[in-house]
């Protein structure tokens, strides 16, 4: 059985996607608090791009290291908040540092909140 925590990185299956939503498998980090990942089936992620040449406001750089074990600096896309089934999250890949889940937790409350 896999075991989901706070700030984990995930590859995650998006498909079926519509629009501008993303699309296809790609890394994703699971932001809601660790006493809520049993209370249902759903866990809310951030998706991460390798796009980093298109940053815009609210997107937190990624370095690429041995903690997140990604293979090339990426962009958390904060303004892309989604849930998705626990059966759509296929490998785990590594972790994100504290200082980056400050900076989630910054963007998310100024996203959402606008403080």
């Amino acid at each position: 059985m896999k075991e989901f925590k706070r700030g984990q990185i995930w590859l995650v299956d998006f498909d079926p996607s519509f629009g501008h939503e993303y699309k296809k498998v790609r890394p994703a980090t699971i932001i809601q608090q660790d006493k809520y990942l049993t209370s249902g089936n759903l866990l809310t992620v951030i998706p991460i791009s390798s796009q980093t040449s298109k940053s815009t406001q609210l997107e937190i750089l990624l370095k690429k290291d041995t903690q997140n074990r990604l293979m090339v600096d990426s962009l958390l896309k904060t303004k892309q908040i989604s849930s998705f089934d626990r059966r759509r999250f296929i490998k785990l890949i590594g972790i994100i540092n504290k200082q980056t889940m400050e900076k989630v937790d910054k963007n998310i409350k100024l996203f959402l909140l606008g403080t």
